[in-house]
């Protein structure tokens, strides 16, 4: 994709026209096929995301007490949620990505997809400034924030809880196997609440296969 074809869909998508192409460029540019990947872009990326989040929970949100905003904040900055966030607008087909990693499906990875979501809005911050970023990630994220009336239990939190109510030990969580290439792999945990009950789940992100295993677990716990 020339220049001129990326800044015309970075203005579709962000709602600003690039100045420093390069800043972008470099977003959506994966380890496998240049040093100057998205890496650094996504750390910053991922840090101003959380407060434009946070930022716009406490306008909407007057009411409820941090814990309650906490749990909102994390279910909108997963990785997951960036990654459907950058399939909905078309990231994947823009990726640059080398051979071996696009044969393994690297494309369709929540986490590479999630990664660069986040990298877009950092090279969008160094680029634009704050407000461009506020205005892209609400018109990104749209109803995602007010979907729910009440902030969503995390499953972990959940199972925490639960536990600590019954009076039984903590939640253990341990690795049972990991697979799949170094930019796509695939965790599997088993969590335990002692010798009570345990479950198994798989995730792209070791939180993520935790938060699925704790899900299922309360799932039998509570059916």
């Amino acid at each position: 994709m020339n220049d001129t074809a990326l800044g015309g869909w970075l203005e579709q998508l962000l709602g600003a026209k690039p100045k420093d192409i390069a800043l972008y460029d470099r977003a959506l540019t994966h380890g496998s096929q240049a040093a100057a990947n998205y890496e650094r872009l996504e750390f910053l990326g991922d840090r101003v995301l959380g407060l434009i989040i946070a930022e716009w929970l406490f306008e909407l949100f007057g009411d409820e007490p941090e814990g309650q905003l906490s749990k909102r904040l994390n279910a909108l900055v997963t990785g997951p949620v960036c990654a459907t966030v950058a399939r909905a607008n078309g990231v994947a087909p823009r990726l640059k990505l080398g051979k071996q990693a696009r044969d393994d499906g690297a494309a369709d990875s929540d986490n590479v997809l999630g990664d660069v979501m986040e990298a877009l809005i950092g090279a969008l911050y160094l680029d634009q400034g704050l407000v461009a970023v506020r205005l892209a990630v609400r018109r990104l994220w749209g109803d995602r924030v007010t979907m729910q009336a009440r902030a969503p239990q995390h499953p972990k939190s959940a199972l925490q809880e639960w536990a600590a109510a019954q009076n039984r030990r903590p939640p253990e969580y341990t690795i049972i196997d990991r697979s799949g290439p170094h930019h796509a792999p695939v965790f599997t945990i088993r969590v335990s609440v002692g010798k009570l009950a345990e479950a198994s789940a798989s995730g792209t992100s070791k939180q993520e296969a935790e938060t699925a295993a704790a899900a299922a677990l309360m799932a039998q716990l509570e059916p």
